[in-house]
């Protein structure tokens, strides 16, 4: 091995053992039966094909698992078919965590803990328009119910408001908070709080420009497409790391692409009907999730044969 190379390879195992949930994830998407109930063999079904992308883990229960539509008890459910098919690999498993209730997203990280996964995430408390100190008070709480990292998650297209720089660093001082899931494209402000707490681990979640956030020193990102495209969203990863900016672009522009037409079917419909047609039956989304266009698969059908994107589908 070259010494240049030698150094990146060096430096990227000291990320992980600095940052040991450092790396890239798909947010992972959920089974369900034709009747719309969560389904333990279509879910084992996605995680075997998921497995096989060649990502550092999975992020289970989060908004590309439909978790808002689901049950606690489905949820409990769904991590534990998860963490029985990551049995034997070497996959890191996150559990998000983030319902309204804080009673319910500490019974769902209390069972991560006791089934194995390696760390939580949860969105703050939503459905009201809760103040900051009712929001730090549930991330207090919950970072406080287990032993495992819990990553913070910004998302203003989720929650419908963005969180203060203020905010998320007295919420990222937390002992039990180990990072954070930023999903906004307020780069000023991830850098900001990367550069103030150099410790923890950035998670960067809009796939289409994961780019952006690695070269602003993401850890790694978090994505729906990388249920489909993992290898893809690795190979970019790895391009960062050796400051091989062309091919991290070219790349990201193939992700582009097929977020394009995912836009037009509707995110979570388009992803199920293309891994359907890699012959993993994810089963519907739950209403009222339903496909924005009528020709969703047809549409899906054909972004998946252009070569560009054939070539990374696993």
């Amino acid at each position: 091995m070259a010494a240049g190379q030698e150094r990146r390879f060096q430096n990227a195992r000291n990320s992980r053992m600095t940052n040991p949930l450092a790396g890239m994830y798909a947010a992972l998407l959920t089974g369900l039966s034709d009747k719309g109930d969560f389904d333990p063999a279509r879910q084992k079904a996605i995680d075997a094909y998921v497995l096989g992308q060649g990502l550092d883990g999975l992020y289970v229960g989060g908004s590309s698992g439909e978790s808002g539509l689901l049950g606690v008890d489905e949820l409990l459910a769904q991590q534990a078919v998860v963490a029985e098919s990551a049995q034997g690999s070497a996959a890191t498993l996150i559990a998000h965590v983030g319902v309204p209730n804080l009673r319910d997203s500490i019974r769902l990280a209390q069972n991560a803990q006791k089934l194995g996964y390696h760390g939580l995430s949860a969105l703050p408390p939503h459905s009201y328009p809760f103040s900051d100190r009712e929001i730090f008070a549930y991330y207090e709480a919950l970072s406080a119910a287990t032993d495992l990292p819990l990553i913070v998650y910004e998302v203003p297209v989720r929650t419908g408001r963005p969180f203060s720089l203020d905010l998320l660093g007295r919420i990222l001082t937390l002992p039990g908070v180990g990072g954070i899931k930023f999903t906004s494209m307020d780069l000023f402000k991830f850098a900001t709080l990367r550069r103030r707490f150099p410790e923890k681990t950035f998670f960067f979640g809009f796939d289409e420009v994961y780019l952006s956030g690695a070269v602003m020193g993401a850890h790694g990102g978090i994505g729906t497409t990388y249920n489909l495209l993992g290898r893809l969203y690795a190979a970019l990863n790895e391009a960062v790391k050796q400051g091989s900016l062309e091919r991290a672009q070219e790349l990201q522009t193939i992700s582009q692409r097929f977020v394009e037409t995912l836009m037009e079917t509707g995110v979570l419909p388009g992803m199920k009907a293309a891994l359907r047609l890699r012959g993993v039956d994810c089963g519907p989304t739950r209403l009222p999730l339903a496909p924005l266009v009528d020709d969703c698969e047809a549409r899906m059908s054909a972004i998946l044969a252009n070569p560009e994107i054939a070539a990374w589908v696993g």
